[in-house]
C-alpha cells in the first residue's frame, strides 16, 4: 500500500483493507460493510450488519434503515453518498443471531478500525451514536440508552445518541414518545445543517 507524504494510508487503501479484513473469521463469516469518504461530514455509527446487509453488502440496507433515513429526513441518494455520509458500526460484520435477535458486535473491530477510518474523516461536523454498544464506546458517561438518549443535549452539538431504529424497538418508541417529538426534529435540524451545500 501507497503511503502519502505525511506517512498515512490513504483512505481508499484502508478501506481496500477493511473489506479484505478476516480478523473474527474464526467464529464469524466475514463480509465488512463500510462507507466513507475523507470529504464525509456526517459520520453514523451503529451495531452492526443484519443478515440482508450482510447479503447486499449495502449498509442499513433494511427497514431499520428505512426508519432511520425517515427519522434522518433525508433521502436514500444522499444517506449513500460517501462524500456526504460515512459509516462505520461497531462490528463490519454480521454477528450472528442470538436469543432476541442479532449477536453483540464482535468486540475486535472496533478498537482495530475505528481509529484509523476516523483519523482520516477530518471534515465530520456530526456524529450520530445508534445504540448501546456506540453509546458505551463514544460517550463518556453512559449509563443506560434511555437515559443517555433522554439527555441528548449534554452530548453536545457535534454528537447525537439514538435508538437502534429497528422494528423490534418499536415497543421502545411507543414507550418513549418524547424521543419522536423532541429528538428527531432536533436530529434532522442537525443533519440539515451537516449537510447543507
Amino acid at each position: 500500500m501507497q503511503k502519502n507524504r505525511s506517512g498515512d494510508i490513504p483512505l481508499c487503501d484502508l478501506l481496500q483493507a477493511v473489506r479484505a479484513c478476516t480478523l473474527c473469521q474464526d467464529v464469524l463469516t466475514p463480509n465488512p460493510v463500510v462507507q466513507a469518504d475523507e470529504r464525509a461530514r456526517l459520520l453514523i455509527i451503529g451495531q452492526a450488519p443484519g443478515t440482508r446487509v450482510h447479503q447486499s453488502g449495502i449498509p442499513w440496507d433494511d427497514p431499520s434503515g428505512d426508519r432511520l433515513r425517515r427519522w434522518m429526513g433525508i433521502d436514500s441518494e444522499r444517506f449513500y453518498d460517501p462524500a456526504r455520509v460515512a459509516i462505520v458500526p461497531m462490528g463490519l460484520c454480521y454477528p450472528g443471531r442470538g436469543r432476541s435477535g442479532d449477536k453483540p458486535p464482535d468486540p475486535r473491530c472496533a478498537p482495530q478500525w475505528h481509529p484509523q477510518l476516523l483519523a482520516r474523516l477530518p471534515n465530520l461536523t456530526l456524529t450520530l451514536c445508534i445504540g448501546q454498544y456506540a453509546q458505551k464506546h463514544y460517550l463518556s458517561g453512559f449509563t443506560t440508552l434511555t437515559e443517555t438518549v433522554a439527555r441528548w443535549a449534554d452530548w453536545g452539538p457535534n454528537r447525537l445518541p439514538l435508538p437502534h431504529p429497528s422494528p423490534r424497538n418499536t415497543l421502545w418508541l411507543k414507550r418513549h414518545p418524547w424521543f419522536e417529538a423532541d429528538v428527531v426534529p432536533e436530529l434532522q435540524r442537525r443533519v440539515r445543517q451537516a449537510l447543507a451545500d
